[in-house]
């Protein structure tokens, strides 16, 4: 089941925060499993992305597709979301 971040991979963005256990979990099972390919986003320091993910975090987010996938999400979930074509 090894994903590590394939140079395919396409850019993921965590949207999360600090002091969020749920944040914590997410971004260790993608960081075993993705790898450097995800990014965490802090939603605290932006208005608009406080008030879209503010009750939704951790958020995961595919950047060529919009795609998102709201906590709570697995390796088979993630696995899915990086195995669909961007139309």
């Amino acid at each position: 089941m090894e994903m590590k971040h394939p140079a395919s991979n396409p850019d993921l963005v965590l949207y999360a925060t600090s002091g969020c256990h749920l944040c914590e979990q997410a971004e260790r099972l993608l960081h075993e499993w993705v790898g450097a390919g995800v990014r965490s986003l802090e939603i605290a320091d932006d208005d608009a992305l406080l008030e879209r993910y503010g009750v939704r975090i951790p958020v995961l987010r595919r950047l060529d597709t919009g795609e998102e996938l709201d906590w709570p999400f697995d390796v088979a979930a993630v696995q899915r979301l990086l195995a669909r074509r961007a139309t």
